[in-house]
């Protein structure tokens, strides 16, 4: 098995090159950081230290889990997390079966283009435009008055906060998701739709029977992935876009720790939220990579 192993280093020697960066980013930004997250357990003082500090148990678990605001947040954070799962993950699927069937090259590639730009954009910018949009003069209260309707501050209002969000999500990020479904689309052998040609197959039927099964693989991984990151919505996007009037359906667990938390320098107890949620992500992974391997024979590990 070494000489093997050796073998294909020598052969594929570039690819291991190629890896070396990212493999660096993970240990440094990733696995390097999580001896940090003892603070969650001591009472940090940065004067104190990083080894000095007092050891304090579940103190800061236990005052995330009594805080009279837990439930709202969590809640909160669940059911965006529910929505993002549910109504932004499958657009870039369908985004990249749709792409497929266009047979013009440079159509094809003005459309993912097109889609692949709003993901440049930090989120700064984007709630900028999101907030323009919805403004009394802005170009949705304008469709809205042609219909004899009065003006609404959607973005002062909770009950537009969470479909705001969603939509947002899925204009900037959609298109980008797509990169991975068209590369896996690219390395499906062309001589099965031939062969369904030939059978009488529709372009739909190519789809629904070749195209789509071959792309189940890379979904569910990536699903699994998603799962994991089912707490971790993004600060930057909801930052951004929420408002003091918006606070009962849009503020989540990464917000609230930044009010309470970080500004306060209350970072022991930033780190307990933070391991709080990466535990939830862990066990979410786990139950549903159980069910993937029995369901289609394929997971993570």
């Amino acid at each position: 098995m070494k000489a093997i192993a050796f073998h294909r280093m020598k052969v594929y020697w570039p690819l291991y090159v190629m890896a070396i960066p990212g493999i660096i980013f993970l240990i440094v930004f990733k696995y390097i950081p999580l001896a940090g997250a003892v603070i969650a357990f001591k009472d940090y003082s940065v004067f104190k230290g990083f080894m000095d500090s007092p050891w304090v148990g579940f103190k800061h678990f236990e005052t995330l889990l009594n805080h009279p605001d837990f439930a709202r947040v969590f809640g909160n954070t669940l059911m965006l997390g529910f929505l993002k799962l549910v109504l932004v993950f499958p657009v870039p699927v369908l985004l990249a079966l749709m792409i497929n069937e266009i047979r013009k090259s440079a159509l094809k590639k003005g459309i993912q283009t097109a889609l692949y730009i709003p993901h440049f954009l930090s989120w700064v910018i984007v709630a900028g435009i999101v907030f323009d949009f919805f403004s009394l003069s802005g170009l949705f209260n304008i469709v809205l008055g042609w219909f004899d309707h009065e003006p609404v501050l959607a973005m002062q209002d909770s009950d537009y906060f969470r479909p705001v969000y969603v939509i947002s999500s899925i204009w900037r990020d959609a298109g980008w998701g797509t990169v991975v479904y068209m590369a896996a689309i690219s390395a499906i052998d062309p001589q099965l739709y031939e062969s369904a040609m030939i059978d009488g197959a529709s372009k739909f039927r190519q789809m629904r029977h070749i195209t789509f099964p071959l792309l189940l693989p890379t979904v569910l991984v990536l699903f699994l992935l998603e799962i994991g990151n089912f707490l971790d919505l993004g600060f930057d996007q909801v930052f951004n876009l929420i408002t003091p009037m918006t606070y009962n359906v849009g503020d989540i667990l990464d917000t609230y720790v930044f009010r309470t938390g970080i500004q306060q320098a209350q970072y022991s107890f930033a780190t307990a939220v933070g391991l709080f949620q990466s535990v939830i992500g862990f066990v979410l992974v786990y139950i549903f990579n159980r069910v993937s391997k029995k369901v289609s024979d394929g997971g993570l590990w």
